[in-house]
């Protein structure tokens, strides 16, 4: 879907997408690019939205946590998530969902350690890493 707006400079993307076009699923966490909450892709790769003006967007893809399913399916991180119990409270599963699609996209077969190195910048406050890690080992599995 394709958005035209004019928007203040210094708006950011973040909320540019949630206050604009209420796309609420890309959380705000802390406004530094310390948890990655608001992980969005932009281009296909993966973009920490509090710290990327809304306008510096234009002409460019942005996907958020709402694009990933399809057809009314669940992408298949987000399946692995719900499968594999990678989430408690929930806020940061967005971002951390859209930091492993684009890392995924570029080693669809990691370790349990490349993949817990991958996830560097995304903060979760609530788990122990364990499942959200292996919900991502479960996703490039292709498990069903």
């Amino acid at each position: 879907m394709h958005h035209a707006d004019e928007v203040e400079p210094r708006t950011l993307l973040v909320y540019y997408l949630r206050e604009h076009l209420r796309l609420t699923g890309t959380n705000v966490g802390c406004d530094t690019s310390s948890c990655g909450a608001c992980t969005v892709h932009v281009d296909g790769e993966s973009v920490k939205s509090c710290t990327m003006l809304a306008v510096q967007a234009d002409g460019r893809a942005v996907t958020t946590i709402e694009g990933m399913a399809r057809d009314g399916e669940l992408h298949p991180l987000q399946e692995a998530f719900h499968r594999n119990h990678g989430l408690q409270c929930g806020y940061c599963t967005p971002g951390m969902i859209m930091a492993a699609a684009s890392y995924l996209r570029e080693n669809p077969d990691p370790t349990e350690e490349e993949v817990r190195e991958s996830l560097e910048g995304n903060l979760c406050r609530c788990t122990g890493y364990q499942n959200i890690v292996e919900s991502i080992l479960d996703a490039a599995r292709g498990e069903a």
